[in-house]
């Protein structure tokens, strides 16, 4: 196990040939392997034929999943840099055996979050001619399936709190012009898809992992 985790991480397992390395590095080492061009979606005004209430929503419905996910981003990327350190530290234990015991505990860790779905949340695949609009719509319907099941009960001034942060966004998106919205919308769309994309990235990382303790 210990030389798959140096396979999998692209380390070497001799501690004198492991760089000394960032959590900005390993994640742009995960996030790397998963990289893609990103198509950028035209904007095209009131092309789509929604009306203001309808681009309002979508636009509430964008921003929440954005929060939701990044959630669960920073919960998956947090737990690989926290496995990456403790395997490095793992390097100065010279029995093996004990070596093994402490990979399989801080892989054991990781791969906890596939079990937790309020945790993690399960994105789908892109079809193949699936424009990204429609691929990112489809996304947030799952996620908010996800988040409505792993909701704790919200005290009543938490509730009041998030109605009047709404109110205020309505009210900015209600002194816009449809078009500028929509606008809005697309940018919100092209920065989800790529959030999306690397989630996806780091969630197939964990699943790789699995192995590992089997």
């Amino acid at each position: 196990m210990v030389q798959d985790l140096d396979k999998l991480t692209g380390s070497s397992s001799c501690p004198s040939q492991l760089a000394p390395a960032s959590g900005s590095n390993i994640v742009g080492k995960f996030t790397q392997s998963v990289r893609r061009i990103v198509q950028d979606v035209k904007d095209e005004g009131t092309a789509s034929g929604q009306t203001k209430e309808e681009v309002i929503e979508t636009n509430e419905r964008l921003r929440a999943v954005r929060i939701r996910l990044e959630e669960s981003y920073d919960t998956a990327k947090k737990s690989l840099i926290t496995l990456m350190t403790k395997y490095t530290e793992s390097k100065s234990t010279r029995n093996v055996f004990q070596r093994y015991n402490l990979l399989k505990a801080m892989i054991k860790e990781v791969i906890r979050l596939e079990t937790q779905y309020w945790t993690l949340v399960e994105i789908p695949k892109q079809e193949k001619q699936e424009t990204v609009p429609s691929f990112v719509l489809r996304a947030c319907g799952i996620v908010e399936k996800s988040q409505k099941s792993g909701e704790g009960v919200k005290s009543t001034a938490k509730i009041a709190e998030e109605d009047e942060k709404k109110r205020e966004r309505i009210d900015r998106l209600c002194d816009m012009t449809t078009a500028q919205i929509e606008a809005e919308n697309t940018q919100m769309t092209n920065d989800l898809y790529r959030l999306l994309k690397k989630y996806t990235g780091l969630r197939n990382l964990i699943r790789e992992l699995k192995p590992l303790v089997n």
